[in-house]
């Protein structure tokens, strides 16, 4: 897409809208997986930060220490949404094609 196109598109908010949708379903089409403790805890999420899966290995389920878990599982939560922020902007920097580099846009 170049700065034409773009100043074609903010004057018709119709297709407008249709990139706002376009991206939408792309975000929530992204699914990235976060895990910690070796793979142990695995968070999967959704572009839209939607927790799609949760999964726990039964060798860190340790009822004496229930704070290692909780641990493990905010640290696979943190992967995840890393990850779900790397898959946005390098999704932003193929939409924006040669603009990716104008003004920090894409970065």
């Amino acid at each position: 897409m170049d700065l034409n196109d773009m100043m074609k598109m903010l004057k018709d908010p119709q297709a407008l809208q249709k990139q706002a949708q376009e991206a939408q379903a792309r975000m929530a089409a992204i699914s990235v997986v976060g895990s910690s403790g070796g793979g142990m805890v695995r968070v999967t999420l959704n572009g839209t930060m939607d927790m799609l899966a949760l999964e726990i290995a039964p060798e860190a389920i340790d009822p004496d220490e229930p704070g290692l878990l909780q641990d493990l599982v905010k640290a696979a939560h943190n992967d995840a949404v890393y990850r779900v922020r790397e898959a946005l902007q390098a999704d932003v920097a193929r939409s924006l094609g040669p603009l990716a580099g104008f003004g920090g846009l894409g970065a």
